[in-house]
C-alpha cells in the first residue's frame, strides 16, 4: 500500500511537468518485433507502443512516437530531436553515462544465438550482431569474429546468406524467426546480458525522468505491466 500511496503522489507531480511541455515525442526503432515494429498501416506497433502510450496516460502526458535509426538514436535524444527512448535499449553503464535511464520496465532478457545449424562455432566463428548493441559488445569480448549490420533483418539475412554462422540478438525476437523458418534454430545456451530495458532520457531531463519512473512503478504495482510483458512474450515478469 506504501508503494502505491507513493507512486501515485509522484504521478500527481507529474501534472504539472504535463502543462509545461506541451508534447513529449517518443524514439523508437520500429523494427524489432515484438518490441516495435511498423504495423500494416504504416503505425508503430508492438508492446512498446502498448507501454508507452498507458504511461503517457497514467503521467497525463501528451505523447507523440518518432521513428529513428538504431545506430543513431541515442545522438538524436542528446540532440533534441525526440525527448525519450523506448526501444528495446538495455540499461547499461556505457550509456548511463550518456543519458539517463528510468528503472527497467522489464528484467534482462537473455539473448541467444540463431543458426542454420547445431555444431557451429560460436567461440572462434564468425557471429553477426546489430550495431551498437550490448550483443555485439559481448561478442567483440568473447574473441569471435563480429560484423555488425545497422538493421536486426540484416543480421538474420547475413545468417542466411551464410556471411555469418550466427546471430546474437534478444531471445524474445530470434523464437519467432526461428518458429517460422524450419531452416533456422535457436542454439547454445542463453547469454544473460544488461540490466534490463528501460527508458532512455536526457540528462537534464529529471523531471521527465522522475514522471515516467513513477509511471513505471504504477504498472508494476498494479499488475498490469506483467499483463503486457506476458501478453506481447518480451521477457520474463516481475
Amino acid at each position: 500500500m506504501k508503494k502505491i500511496i507513493l507512486s501515485t503522489a509522484a504521478l500527481a507531480f507529474s501534472a504539472n511537468l504535463a502543462m509545461a511541455q506541451d508534447v513529449v515525442r517518443l524514439g523508437t526503432e520500429g523494427a524489432y518485433p515484438p518490441w516495435n515494429f511498423l504495423n500494416d498501416a504504416g503505425q508503430v506497433d508492438g508492446f512498446e507502443r502498448e507501454l508507452g502510450d498507458e504511461l503517457c496516460v497514467r503521467a497525463q502526458l501528451t505523447c507523440e512516437w518518432v521513428t529513428n535509426d538504431w545506430d543513431s538514436i541515442i545522438p538524436n535524444l542528446v540532440s533534441g530531436n525526440y525527448d525519450a527512448i523506448i526501444a528495446g535499449m538495455s540499461i547499461t553503464d556505457e550509456r548511463d553515462q550518456v543519458i539517463d535511464f528510468t528503472q527497467n520496465y522489464t528484467p534482462p532478457d537473455p539473448s541467444a544465438y540463431l543458426a542454420m545449424s547445431e555444431d557451429v562455432d560460436l567461440t572462434g566463428g564468425v557471429i553477426a550482431a546489430q550495431s551498437g548493441t550490448i550483443q555485439a559488445a559481448y561478442i567483440a569480448e568473447q574473441g569471435a569474429t563480429l560484423v555488425e549490420f545497422a538493421t536486426p533483418e540484416e543480421t538474420i539475412a547475413a545468417v542466411r546468406n551464410g556471411e555469418a554462422d550466427a546471430v546474437l540478438a534478444d531471445k524474445s525476437f530470434l523464437t519467432p524467426i526461428a518458429e517460422e523458418d524450419a531452416e533456422l534454430m535457436i542454439v547454445g545456451p542463453d547469454v544473460p546480458l544488461g540490466g534490463g530495458v528501460g527508458m532512455g532520457i536526457r540528462e537534464s531531463d529529471a523531471e521527465l525522468r522522475d514522471t515516467f519512473d513513477a509511471a513505471i512503478q504504477s504498472m508494476k504495482d498494479d499488475g498490469s505491466l506483467n499483463e503486457l510483458i506476458t501478453k506481447w512474450d518480451v521477457s520474463s515478469t516481475f
